[in-house]
C-alpha cells in the first residue's frame, strides 16, 4: 500500500523540515517488507487568499493523490487513536487490498469541508488545536512508529 501526505504550506528548512525528513525517510527504509511503500510528501500553497482559500486549497492536495486513495482528514474534529490502534487500522488496511492511503493537513485555517466530507476516517492529535506545520512532524512520526509495530520493532514501547 502506497501512503501519501498531502500537507498546505511549504516548511522552511530548520528543525521541522529535519525532523519530516528524518522520519519519511526511516518509514520509507522499513516499510516494503511490510507492504507499504512510497511515504510520498506533496506540498501546496495558495498564493490568493481571498475568499474560497479553503476550496482551492483542497482542490491542490486532491489533485496531489491519487483518485481512489482512502483519505484520513487531520482535523481537530476527529478522533484520537493510540499508536498501537492506529498501527493496527493501517495494517487491516493494507491487508483488506487498499491500495493508496493519503493523509491531508490543511493550512492554518484547516481543511475545506469537501475533504472532511470525503474523508474515510477524520483523525485528531488530541483535544488541543495544534499547528499545522508541527501537526506534519506529529503525523511523520507516528507513521514511522506504526512501520516499527507492524515490523515488531522495539521503538514501540507502551
Amino acid at each position: 500500500m502506497r501512503i501519501f501526505l498531502g500537507c498546505v504550506g511549504r516548511l522552511k528548512a530548520g528543525p521541522e523540515q529535519e525532523l519530516c525528513s528524518d522520519y519519511l525517510a526511516r518509514a520509507a527504509a522499513l516499510g516494503p517488507g511490510l507492504g507499504l511503500t512510497g511515504f510520498h510528501l506533496t506540498e501546496v500553497e495558495e498564493k490568493n487568499k481571498s475568499a474560497g482559500l479553503k476550496e482551492r486549497e483542497a482542490a491542490k492536495l486532491l489533485a496531489a493523490i491519487p483518485e481512489t486513495a482512502l483519505i484520513v482528514a487531520l482535523d481537530e474534529r476527529g478522533g484520537a487513536m493510540g499508536s498501537e490502534k492506529f498501527a493496527d487500522w493501517i495494517g487491516r488496511e493494507r491487508d483488506s487490498g487498499t491500495a493508496d492511503m493519503a493523509f491531508l493537513i490543511g493550512g492554518a485555517d484547516g481543511l475545506s469541508p469537501q475533504i472532511r466530507e470525503r474523508a474515510a476516517k477524520t483523525l485528531a492529535f488530541g483535544p488541543q488545536t495544534w499547528p499545522h506545520m508541527l501537526a506534519r512532524v506529529m503525523l511523520t512520526e507516528q507513521l514511522y512508529r506504526a512501520v516499527t509495530i507492524l515490523a515488531g520493532h522495539p521503538y514501540h514501547r507502551p
